[in-house]
Parts: structure tokens; sequence; C-alpha cells
């Protein structure tokens, strides 16, 4: 199988967003995550060997430092955009996460994978969040973005939107109440939404007048100089994993 120089620029394209929004598709690179996109709802556009085109035209199309041994386009589903706020439908009890201007492909992956593993209901990201179909991005999720339920919102109407359906919105911040003292909601008989900020900056001023509660992740020991935040994915990691331990011990 001999593929076009064409093909290869389009497939090469995918790699800067305004192509993978004009085509529709992204690449998803590995035997493991292609078997993902497979097994999942989402449609697989081509799939590409280098068993069947030649290493030389592999690595012409990889966005990988070493090349993986496949490489499949697939779908964008629409689902994943768009939205001015929440879904149309009631939210549900349960744990979500809002994404507040993600700027790191890694940590938005990153943070797929914690939301997958937690179990969490689904990921709302403020507009100007890194790309959720950014290369770098996909290969970080290891298959969780074809689990975990992702909507692109304005996010300070979906926190209106959560806490006018009775639910409770938690933001992450450096001055909040010590999450391991703090009385907190988990998302079992209401609506709870946490907000992780933007890496240098934080949650918004906006959605910082909307949160219901303000937690955060004391340092040890306590009044130590020490670094001067955690990154955004390790903070959401420890902070949902200890919602997830209130649930299962109130």
């Amino acid at each position: 199988m001999k593929l076009s120089t064409n093909e290869i620029r389009r497939i090469r394209s995918l790699a800067q967003k305004k192509y993978r929004d004009e085509y529709g598709l992204f690449v998803v690179e590995g035997e493991k995550l292609v078997k993902e996109a497979m097994d999942s709802s989402f449609e697989i556009e081509s799939i590409y060997r280098a068993a069947d085109i030649g290493e030389e035209a592999m690595s012409r199309i990889s966005m990988l430092s070493s090349p993986s041994p496949v490489l499949a386009t697939v779908r964008k589903p629409r689902t994943f955009i768009s939205g001015s706020s929440c879904p149309d439908t009631p939210v549900r009890n349960g744990l979500y996460l809002g994404l507040d201007s993600l700027r790191d492909p890694g940590n938005l992956g990153t943070i797929l994978r914690i939301a997958d593993w937690f179990g969490i209901d689904g990921i709302f990201a403020q507009h100007d969040t890194v790309d959720v179909f950014n290369p770098k991005t996909v290969q970080a999720t290891m298959g969780a973005i074809f689990r975990v339920d992702f909507i692109y919102a304005d996010l300070a109407a979906a926190v209106r939107d959560f806490i006018g359906q009775g639910g409770t919105v938690y933001g992450t911040f450096m001055d909040g109440e010590n999450i391991y003292n703090a009385g907190i909601r988990t998302g079992n008989d209401s609506p709870v939404m946490i907000v992780i900020g933007n890496e240098a900056n934080g949650i918004s001023a906006e959605i910082a007048g909307l949160v219901t509660g303000r937690l955060s992740i004391p340092p040890y020991p306590a009044g130590e100089p020490g670094s001067e935040s955690l990154n955004a994915a390790v903070a959401t990691a420890i902070t949902v994993a200890e919602f997830r331990r209130r649930l299962v011990n109130p």
C-alpha cells in the first residue's frame, strides 16, 4: 500500500487544530490506543500499519518521536464540541470536573486519565482550554478520551446551571479551606463540580466569585517553604481522590 503525497500531507496537517477542525478528524497512535478507538463508539476513518505502508511512510505521518507500528485517523464526535453551557438535559447527581482555561496538552490528557480512573461523570472545559484532540493530549489520556464524557462550554454558565439545579461547585485555591478538614458533598445525592484553574493564573475571578466552596491542598509540614504550587493534574488527582474516599468513608 503506497500513500500519496497528498494523503501524507493531510494526515500530517492534523497536528494543527485548524485542520483537525476542517477535516473533523484527529490522530491516534499506538497499538493500545488504536484498539481502544476501535472498541469505542468513535468512528474510525482509516488505519495505517507500518507493515502495510512501510517504515518510511509511517515515519512521515507519525507525530511521535519514535513512530509506532499503527496509526489511525478518527472522526471527532460532535458531542465534544459545543454547548454554550451544560447539555440540554438536567444535570444528574454525580461528581464532575470543570477546567478553567487549561493550556498544557499533557495536563489535559492526564486529567482525562484521572477522571477515567476515578469514575468522574463528566468534564466541562472552558472554550479556550487546549484542544482535547491535540496529539499530545490524546497520547496522555492512554485511551481515557474514548470513555470520559467531555464538553467545551461557557464554564461560568455551566457553574450557574449546576448551582441552579441544586448542585455544589468547589474550586481549588491556595487560600481555601483545608480539604481534609472541610465538610464536602461527594455527588452521591446531588450534582457536584470541582473546578481546576489555569496552570499559571488559577481560577478566573468570574468563576471564583461563583463557587460555593473554596478548597486547598495543604503542604506538609504546614507553613514550611516549598514549591509554589502543585501541577494542575496532580492537584486534580489529590482532590478527586479525597472526594472518592469520603464517598466510601463518609
